[in-house]
């Protein structure tokens, strides 16, 4: 239950963060022609230090969540294969019922 919602959280934070690079500033125009007038929703700064706080942040949970997802996932795998191996080859047989020597004769008939 736990593991599946930071999974979704995960593709979620990967989505945002990567629309977050890519509406910001860089040499070349990019995406952020598309954003068009966001200086007057971001500030009169501009979404430059927005963005740039915005995507540490996003950042910054990405990798909390991904180490948490490492670190529950790892609790859930303790044994390799070879351990489940080692185990299979020790395992004792079960004992058997005696197998009768004398077979009982059937009955003639007469």
């Amino acid at each position: 239950m736990t593991t599946s919602f930071l999974l979704i959280s995960q593709i979620v934070l990967v989505v945002i963060l990567v629309i977050a690079v890519l509406l910001q500033k860089s040499s070349s125009i990019g995406l952020g022609a598309y954003s068009g007038s966001n200086e007057s929703v971001f500030g009169a700064k501009g979404p430059g230090s927005f963005l740039a706080k915005a995507t540490f942040t996003i950042g910054f949970l990405f990798v909390v969540n991904t180490l948490t997802l490492g670190y529950m996932y790892s609790q859930d795998k303790q044994t390799s294969v070879v351990d489940n191996m080692i185990e299979d080859t020790n395992v004792v047989a079960p004992a058997t019922a005696p197998t009768p020597t004398t077979t009982p004769e059937a009955p003639v008939a007469k």
